[in-house]
């Protein structure tokens, strides 16, 4: 996928989901990315596969998880 989108109101059109290693389990605080693609998408799974989803940058992306991995996003 090479788009300049940042966001899909539809998130079905898109292929590859999975379930973020790093999400809640069963709490229902679980993210979704969209592996396969130039870009990262991202959903929420609460919303269902045909909500919503926001878009990074490759980069962008990288470094958020590094953030999350080191504790420097606090919920």
């Amino acid at each position: 996928m090479v788009s300049s989108r940042r966001s899909f109101v539809d998130s079905s059109t898109l292929t590859g989901w999975f379930k973020s290693s790093y999400s809640g389990g069963d709490q229902g605080e679980c993210i979704e990315v969209a592996g396969g693609h130039a870009t990262v998408p991202v959903r929420d799974s609460k919303a269902g596969p045909a909500g919503p989803a926001v878009v990074f940058s490759a980069g962008g992306w990288a470094s958020f998880v590094a953030a999350v991995k080191v504790g420097r996003l606090a919920a």
